[in-house]
């Protein structure tokens, strides 16, 4: 696989919503997460509703397919890029957020007897994965090949909170008094 160069910026453009060990549930309903994750929400509803013709999405953008999962001490990302080369991805970590973007232009040309069948599709892309609570941006490795990006992230391993409750007696129901 070839390697992809990940570089870490110095100043965050964007916030993280709080997903992927961040607790959900304790944030503030009025700060600044609550509120971009309820942009997102609503982004994300838009496009999805967009497709079945209710409108509210800006022009059709190219959204290729991603995979994040956790597997112990490292997160992975796997991204489909069909038809790409690693020169037209960029991979980088602001903040504490991993984005992918991109653009992909892709022309086919077919030559028949009688008529030409071409085709031209563009489209840029831009991919925000919320990291974890430690990720150790500085060890990323990128790879890609065949039209598929790999990334791995070392991240902490989550130790289980486990609390041991002593079991006791329980008194027979004859001698519970109301």
């Amino acid at each position: 696989m070839a390697e992809v160069k990940v570089v870490r910026a110095e100043n965050p453009k964007y916030d993280a919503v709080p997903f992927l060990g961040r607790d959900l549930f304790r944030t503030n309903p009025f700060g600044m997460h609550a509120l971009k994750l309820m942009k997102r929400l609503s982004h994300e509803m838009d496009r999805a509703f967009g497709d079945f013709g209710f409108g509210g999405v800006e022009d059709a953008a190219w959204r290729p397919a991603i995979e994040v999962k956790r597997d112990k001490d490292k997160l992975l990302v796997h991204a489909e890029l069909p038809g790409m080369k690693k020169e037209e991805v960029k991979v980088t970590v602001t903040g504490d957020l991993l984005e992918i973007e991109g653009e992909r232009k892709l022309e086919t040309e077919e030559r028949k007897v009688g008529f030409i069948h071409s085709e031209r599709n563009y489209g840029r892309f831009y991919r925000a994965i919320p990291l974890p609570d430690g990720a150790d941006a500085g060890k990323a490795v990128a790879a890609f090949a065949n039209g598929m990006l790999e990334i791995t992230i070392p991240v902490p391993e989550i130790a289980p909170a486990v609390k041991e409750i002593a079991v006791g007696e329980a008194k027979p129901a004859a001698e519970i008094t109301h």
